[in-house]
């Protein structure tokens, strides 16, 4: 599972990163709006702008390695 990750990565990130979970199924527009076709999907936002977007679990150090990547963009 992903939430357990995504809950570590939040932690460490707080106040820099911003970590939110959406239940599509209750949220189809959200979905919609983000395209989301498969589950996990993370979309990766910053400055209001979809940068990035993951699908599939990833491992926690992959995910690290987006975070940081884009904290350097």
């Amino acid at each position: 599972m992903i939430a357990p990750a995504l809950e570590k990565l939040a932690a460490e990130y707080a106040g820099r990163v911003r970590i939110a979970k959406l239940n599509v199924y209750e949220n189809p527009r959200t979905q919609a709006q983000f395209q989301v076709q498969g589950i996990p999907t993370l979309v990766l936002v910053k400055n209001g702008r979809v940068v990035d977007r993951i699908v599939g679990a990833q491992p926690e150090g992959q995910l690290r390695n987006q975070i940081e990547r884009l904290l350097r963009t």
